[in-house]
């Protein structure tokens, strides 16, 4: 089984990929662990610290190989709202509710979730299911590498 110890953003590499490897967004955060090519070979992920792969970034095997990480499509919510307002207030009603959610100009989509599905149409939303890959905003912390907002980590506020 090759090892994996580097990795580039995407747009870096030239170099065409020998293979994918498909992960859906809550497990594109790694370190270490055995992942499956496309094409049912495995590899080993051994970072030095842990990274969140996005999709197109390459990790290089020890042969100076590449592969590449694709996205996996997921089942979501595409949420949809009357004007930019309504879309503002929609996410934050998800963000108040700690979902990660994936927010673009004209739309949000979170992961299916059909109690928050009744609370968005209560809001005059409009909320189609899709399945396509989920790149949700990662928070504050999360996009420098600070702190995370693991079991044992409460803010006062919440509890």
């Amino acid at each position: 089984m090759q090892r994996i110890t580097a990795f580039h953003r995407a747009g870096v590499i030239a170099d065409p990929p020998i293979d994918t490897i498909a992960l859906p967004h809550d497990l594109r955060h790694l370190r270490r662990k055995v992942l499956h090519l496309s094409n049912g070979e495995m590899v080993m992920l051994d970072l030095k610290e842990p990274v969140l792969l996005a999709d197109g970034d390459r990790l290089i095997l020890e042969d100076g190989t590449n592969v590449a990480i694709a996205a996996a499509a997921e089942k979501l919510f595409e949420i949809r709202a009357r004007d930019r307002l309504h879309l503002t207030e929609l996410a934050w009603h998800l963000g108040n509710r700690h979902l990660a959610a994936q927010i673009e100009e004209e739309r949000i989509l979170i992961l299916r979730d059909h109690v928050i599905r009744k609370m968005l149409e209560g809001l005059g939303a409009a909320v189609a299911e899709v399945e396509e890959p989920f790149h949700p905003v990662r928070g504050a912390y999360h996009a420098h590498g600070g702190h995370s907002h693991g079991p044992d980590h409460h803010h006062p506020s919440h509890d």
